[in-house]
C-alpha cells in the first residue's frame, strides 16, 4: 500500500524563460509534518500552488491523496485543507458564518457541518467569538479561524503556507499547538515556513529547495548532523563560521584562534546557508 499522501515526479513549471520548478521529485508520507524551506524565488510557492490545483505544471506529475492534481483536480482538492499566507477570511461575516459558508461550498450535510463547526470552534478557542464579525478578531485569532476553516471538511492533508508570519512569539506558539493537535488527529501536514525554529520544533522531515530542485531532504536532526552540531562563529569582522561534530572539537579550535569567537549549537539556518549560500530571508 502506497503511504505517500503527496507525490511529485519530474515536476516542472516554466514562466517565460524562468524555470520555477526544475524536475522536482518529492514524497510526503502519510502522518508526517513535512517542512518546506527555500530562499525567496526557490520554488516553494509554485510547488504549493501546483499541489493545491491553483497552477498547472508545464510537465511532470503531482498527486495528493492519490489523485492527480491536473486530471483529477476536484477529487484532489476535496481531500485537502489550505491555510494561505495572507489572511483571507470574510471580515463582514461572523466567525460562524465563515465556517458555515465553507461547509456549504464543500456540500457537507447540515448536521455534520454544524457538529464540526462546534467542535472546531472549541478546538481553536473561538467558541465565545462565534457570533462576532471576523474583522474584529486579532491577527492571531484570524489565523486560528483559517485553520478551523481548513479542517472543517475533514481533509486528509493540510497545506500551511507560512501560517505564523507576522505573529508575535506567544501567538506563534499557540498556532504551533494547533498544528500538533491537528497532526495528532490524523492529518498529514505540509508546512512552508521562513522560521527555522518552527521547522525544528514541528517537522518530522524537512525538504530544502533551491532553483526549483530539492537539494536536501531529511529529519532536522540528521540535517544538523550532516553539517556539524556545533559552530565556532567569529564575532565581528566577516562573521565567518566553522562547523564541528562535537563541542569538544569546537572548543579546541576556538582556543587556537586569535579572533574573538563564540561557540553555539548549530541550527537549520546554518544548514540552509551552507547548502544555498543564502539566508531564508535574503
Amino acid at each position: 500500500m502506497n503511504s505517500a499522501v503527496i507525490e511529485t515526479r519530474d515536476l516542472t513549471k516554466v514562466y517565460g524563460k524562468t524555470k520555477a520548478l526544475n524536475g522536482l521529485d518529492l514524497v510526503v508520507e502519510r502522518g508526517e509534518i513535512f517542512g518546506f524551506l527555500g530562499p525567496n524565488g526557490a520554488g516553494k510557492t509554485t510547488t504549493c500552488r501546483v499541489l493545491t490545483t491553483l497552477t498547472k505544471p508545464t510537465s511532470g506529475s503531482a498527486a495528493v491523496s492519490g489523485f492527480d492534481v491536473v486530471k483529477q483536480a476536484v477529487q484532489a482538492k476535496s481531500g485537502m485543507g489550505v491555510v494561505a499566507q495572507h489572511t483571507n477570511v470574510d471580515g463582514e461575516l461572523s466567525v460562524y458564518a465563515n465556517l458555515k459558508l465553507h461547509g456549504m461550498l464543500h456540500k457537507m450535510p447540515p448536521w455534520l457541518r454544524e457538529t464540526r463547526i462546534s467542535e472546531l470552534l472549541e478546538f481553536v478557542g473561538l467558541a465565545q467569538r462565534r457570533n462576532d464579525p471576523a474583522r474584529q478578531l486579532s491577527g492571531g485569532l484570524k489565523r486560528r479561524l483559517m485553520i478551523a476553516r481548513a479542517l472543517l471538511h475533514n481533509p486528509s492533508v493540510l497545506f500551511l503556507d507560512e501560517p505564523t508570519v507576522g505573529l508575535d512569539a506567544q501567538t506563534r506558539r499557540r498556532i504551533w499547538d494547533l498544528i500538533r493537535r491537528s497532526h495528532q488527529a490524523g492529518v498529514t501536514i505540509m508546512l512552508t515556513t521562513h522560521y527555522i525554529e518552527e521547522a525544528e520544533a514541528l517537522c518530522h522531515r524537512v525538504g530544502i529547495i533551491d532553483s526549483g530542485k530539492l537539494i536536501a531532504l531529511d529529519s532536522p536532526a540528521n540535517l544538523l548532523a550532516s553539517s556539524g552540531t556545533h559552530v565556532v562563529e567569529e564575532v565581528g569582522g566577516q562573521g565567518r563560521s566553522w562547523f564541528f561534530e562535537s563541542r569538544e572539537k569546537a572548543s579546541r579550535r576556538a582556543a587556537e584562534m586569535e579572533d574573538t569567537v563564540m561557540i553555539r549549537r548549530a541550527n537549520l539556518e546554518d544548514v540552509f546557508i551552507r547548502l544555498t549560500g543564502r539566508k531564508v530571508r535574503p
